[in-house]
């Protein structure tokens, strides 16, 4: 049975600028509802490693709300897992708050990552386009120049085709959606919960290790 099939839509409602776009959430209907099982497991970036993907999008509440949450968790993560953050665009209209994502990896500012979703779901700032977002960067104290040729590059825009490509395989209609070791997927709409999504990808990772 495919992921989808294990899913009963529900509906997130994520705010960009002024318009509303709503993106299907899912829940799972097996493993008493936690999480589900990919048909086809996923080959890790990183060989060798337990590969931990949080699909987010800086637009979704509550990818905002499980933020910190995520962020603890990933602090006590074994040696053996490796996390990385996949920023998710249901439309061609998030692809630039993908690219802010990569520029301040790329950049090594992720120290910002937490601001982003500050300025748009506490200072409703509508950071959503480049223009928009350079500024934002810029009033950060990153320098125009550098963060716009980095934010138009080549790398970061294949970044974003990788990142689109792994929500199409992961099979991703709603954030925040975590994976663990490429074949199983949680996220708040299985587990009712921000905690108990947390809870859920942690007991999948040991169960990975047990293996």
């Amino acid at each position: 049975m495919s992921l989808k099939n294990l899913f009963l839509r529900a509906i997130a409602v994520i705010t960009i600028g002024s318009g509303v776009l709503f993106a299907p959430i899912s829940q799972a209907a097996d493993a008493q509802g936690q999480y589900a099982t990919l048909d086809q497991a996923q080959p890790s970036d990183t060989p060798g490693k337990i590969e931990v993907l949080e699909f987010f999008a800086y637009t979704c509440p509550h990818c905002a709300a499980i933020e910190p949450m995520v962020e603890k968790w990933v602090k006590t993560l074994p040696p053996n897992v490796v996390f990385r953050s996949v920023p998710v665009a249901f439309n061609a209209s998030m692809a630039d708050l993908q690219k802010l994502y990569y520029t301040l990896e790329a950049m090594d500012r992720l120290d910002l990552h937490p601001a982003v979703f500050k300025a748009i779901h506490e200072e409703h700032k509508p950071i959503y386009d480049q223009k928009a977002i350079t500024d934002w960067a810029v009033s950060q104290g990153l320098d125009r120049a550098k963060f716009t040729a980095v934010f138009t590059s080549f790398g970061v825009q294949s970044k974003v085709t990788r990142a689109n490509e792994q929500a199409k395989s992961y099979q991703i209609e709603g954030t925040p959606s975590i994976s663990v070791d490429g074949k199983y997927v949680t996220s708040p709409s299985m587990t009712q919960s921000y905690e108990g999504t947390i809870k859920e990808a942690q007991k999948l990772v040991e169960l990975v290790n047990k293996k």
